[in-house]
């Protein structure tokens, strides 16, 4: 059982003044912070619209990879009504629930992304890691050995049906959405898909509860995601910023729609033509704030470098290859702070 302190209950505790260790260095506090959190304008993260024609979506893809490393699909098949029910069983989890039943499910302190409810996603001491403000559970889902519905709450009674049918429904999407983008740089429809390998597959629900600081504090602090892909929805009340052109901007969220976010094998993969998405959440005083991100990353075995198809001509590899386990292992070892990892395996060209 994970020992942190789940950041629901300082919230609800009615403190006015958020711990120590929550509290961000001045550099990665939000610039401003409104009560409001929708006042908050910013430039529109493209949405695509899977329903229309080849030939404008290919296109849009890339433009969209290329520019933000980030894009809403809208028409893309999932049913809206799982969509609504799984964020309403999730949202039922963190609200309707006693601690002390919540706590059953909690998740392993001592190793780094194990499945259950917790905190702290880092295995790290107290003095070295600013904490988010945020609580979370993590769901393994794919392949199916390691998907065990016994291991996620009971409680709404349809939560683990929803959690299983959003899983395989996620599955198809990454796989159809990784196929489009393949297509857009000119290459075969599996190219990044072979590239990628076997889907793991992890969902994570993420809570984050008012915070009475919301100027000192993340939800979840800057990084770039480090697999292949990630595909997130979130409820009305906003918070995930996209970094754009070193400015931070809101993500308005558009309902019913499907954020993808390029995650950084993805980057390495395609010899940077497509950019990982650097992204972090922030905090409001009124609100709780629900989203749920699905990220599929290759299998650890799986060697990853830029596609041979990419750089036979102009420009030369710009990564060099890494284990993916590798390179898991360094990103839960240090901390996560913008691109840090994959700029490591950047080449002198």
């Amino acid at each position: 059982m994970e020992g942190a302190v789940r950041v629901q209950i300082l919230s609800q505790m009615g403190i006015s003044e958020v711990p120590s260790q929550y509290i961000q260095p001045p550099k990665n506090r939000p610039e401003s912070v409104t009560e409001n959190i929708a006042d908050l304008s910013c430039k529109h993260v493209p949405a695509v619209d899977l329903s229309s024609e080849k030939e404008s979506v290919l296109p849009a893809i890339r433009e969209a990879c290329r520019e933000w490393g980030a894009f809403h699909v809208i028409n893309h098949g999932v049913p809206t009504k799982l969509l609504d029910g799984l964020r309403r069983a999730c949202l039922s989890f963190f609200n309707d629930f006693p601690m002390e039943d919540k706590l059953k499910y909690a998740c392993n302190p001592n190793f780094a992304a194990s499945e259950g409810y917790g905190s702290r996603l880092l295995v790290s001491s107290e003095n070295e890691t600013v904490l988010d403000w945020r609580d979370y559970f993590d769901h393994h889902m794919l392949p199916l050995s390691r998907r065990n519905p016994s291991a996620w709450p009971h409680f709404p009674p349809e939560y683990r049906e929803l959690m299983a049918n959003y899983s395989d429904e996620m599955k198809a999407l990454a796989e159809r959405l990784l196929a489009l983008m393949s297509e857009s740089l000119g290459l075969k429809a599996s190219c990044i898909a072979d590239a990628v390998g076997e889907f793991y597959q992890n969902i994570t629900a993420s809570y984050y509860p008012p915070c009475p600081q919301p100027d000192l504090t993340l939800g979840l602090q800057s990084h770039s995601d480090i697999g292949a892909i990630t595909l997130l929805i979130q409820d009305d009340v906003g918070g995930l910023q996209v970094l754009k052109d070193g400015e931070w901007l809101l993500v308005d969220p558009l309902p019913n729609a499907i954020l993808v976010l390029v995650a950084d094998q993805t980057e390495i993969i395609t010899n940077g033509k497509y950019k990982t998405c650097v992204h972090r959440a922030i905090t409001n005083a009124s609100k709780a704030r629900l989203s749920i991100a699905t990220f599929h990353d290759p299998t650890k075995t799986v060697r990853i470098s830029p596609i041979s198809d990419l750089v036979s001509q102009s420009p030369p590899p710009l990564y060099s290859s890494v284990l993916y386990g590798d390179y898991l292992s360094s990103w839960y070892s240090n901390a996560p702070e913008g691109k840090r990892n994959l700029d490591k395996l950047l080449l002198d060209t």
